[in-house]
């Protein structure tokens, strides 16, 4: 079920009227928040909930058993056991095909004719991101940073919580679980601000990202000729801002619709677009898995701690890791590495170069971070190295002759939303929606 549907709306308004009615006590509640998680999901492909309760059994059963265990060895086990279940599903159902595909052609490089029947593999929706969530909470009791979850019924609804189960944020157990202890109601002015919070959502999702700006994009990325340089930019650019408002408006519909049930989600996106810097954009975009690889990847991995090569080390595994926890293909993996190439030479350049950043030069600063980002979303868009290729040769005006196949307006279009964007973000980068709409009045904010 999505969000931009309306079955949804209806689903949302059935939800909404059961959670605020006396019909149930807090426990009832919950419970039938579980139930209508699953049926949020379970309406897309219903056998895959099984995926959702042994994740679910398996982390509580580990959860509990960390929570008691002296013996190192045993308390490694239990991590392990929750490890390889997660980590396992998500290898299978994510990258099967992706790993037999290469395997196939390792074997065939070797002069193996080895041709497999295809598996034809479904991808269970949201499983990178519940993956992570619950995995996240064997790991934080392993290390005892937290306390175990008090009922089955408060882990399992951690678990499957409908607003953010399957695109996030990807919320820790010390954040959300504790939140199920009491008995939530959102006060007029959450529930407003919560209906405002979707209404932006859905505004970002259905009119900017699916209507106005995911044709250029899909025209651009689907044609197999070399394009016109300026033909390439565009459908680039309609791509940074495709993403963006896809994936921001879907966190943004999690977060309003979760303070509609007066639960609070953390916030995933600060105006990245106007990061300065890329350790500045990793702050500002998609924060709850940027966090995450911090620290259960990163960290773990050295971090900081152990000298300038290790943690350059360490920081391009990460970044490698993030480009394939995106997507089961090579053109992915390109572009964590160039997010983690960005990364250490910017540590490097750090070390040397150091001015007062202010509001001339960090436009400018700002302005170039995201023409860069711009070349790591070829690789993340393209469905092939040479279609990549062929982007990137444009980009950088080294053909320009090649086709144009899109018209003044849509050119147009693009570069004046996307404009809009980057100005939208330097203007806001300090500040937030809810501190623009305590300064302003309700009319004007109800009017825009």
């Amino acid at each position: 079920m999505l969000f931009n549907s309306l079955s949804f709306i209806v689903f949302l308004v059935i939800v909404l009227a059961l959670y605020y009615s006396k019909l149930f006590k807090w426990t009832g509640k919950k419970r039938m928040l579980l139930f209508a998680s699953y049926v949020f999901y379970g309406l897309w492909n219903p056998p895959l909930v099984i995926l959702l309760w042994i994740s679910t059994i398996v982390d509580w059963t580990a959860g509990n058993k960390l929570a008691v265990e002296t013996n190192t060895k045993k308390r490694k086990m239990w991590l392990l056991l929750s490890m390889f279940v997660n980590l396992g599903f998500l290898a299978f159902f994510k990258y099967g095909n992706f790993l037999l595909e290469n395997f196939t052609i390792a074997m065939n490089a070797m002069g193996l004719a080895y041709e497999p029947k295809p598996m034809d593999i479904i991808l269970p929706m949201g499983i990178s991101f519940y993956t992570f969530q619950t995995m996240s909470y064997t790991i934080d009791m392993y290390y005892k940073k937290i306390k175990p979850a008090r009922t089955f019924l408060d882990f399992a609804l951690y678990v499957t919580f409908f607003p953010q189960l399957v695109a996030g944020p990807i919320v820790r157990a010390k954040d959300l679980i504790t939140q199920f202890y009491e008995e939530k109601k959102a006060s007029t002015q959450q529930f407003i601000w919560g209906t405002f919070l979707l209404t932006m959502g859905l505004f970002q999702k259905v009119v900017l990202a699916d209507t106005l700006l995911a044709d250029v994009s899909d025209q651009v990325f689907g044609s197999k000729e070399m394009l016109h340089s300026l033909d390439a930019w565009t459908g680039t650019l309609a791509f940074s801002g495709q993403i963006f408002f896809d994936f921001a408006g879907y966190s943004t519909c999690a977060i309003g619709i979760a303070l509609m049930l007066g639960i609070i989600l953390p916030d995933n996106f600060k105006y990245p677009y106007a990061s300065i810097g890329f350790s500045d954009l990793w702050k500002r975009w998609h924060i709850s898995l940027s966090t995450w690889l911090r620290d259960y990847l990163y960290i773990p991995l050295g971090g900081n701690r152990n000298g300038i090569t290790r943690m350059h080390v360490a920081l391009m595994l990460t970044m490698l890791l993030g480009g394939l926890w995106h997507g089961a293909a090579w053109t992915f993996v390109v572009w964590g590495a160039l997010h983690g190439t960005y990364l250490v030479i910017e540590r490097l350049l750090k070390n040397k170069i150091r001015f007062k950043i202010n509001n001339y030069n960090g436009v400018l600063l700002a302005l170039l971070t995201y023409m860069l980002v711009n070349f790591t979303w070829v690789f993340f868009r393209a469905r092939e190295f040479s279609t990549a290729k062929n982007m990137i040769s444009s980009m950088l005006f080294i053909n320009n002759e090649g086709s144009k196949i899109l018209n003044g307006f849509e050119v147009i279009k693009v570069l004046v939303l996307i404009s809009i964007l980057f100005i939208c973000h330097w203007i806001m980068r300090n500040t937030s929606m809810k501190e623009v709409s305590q300064r302003i009045s309700p009319l004007v904010l109800g009017i825009v």
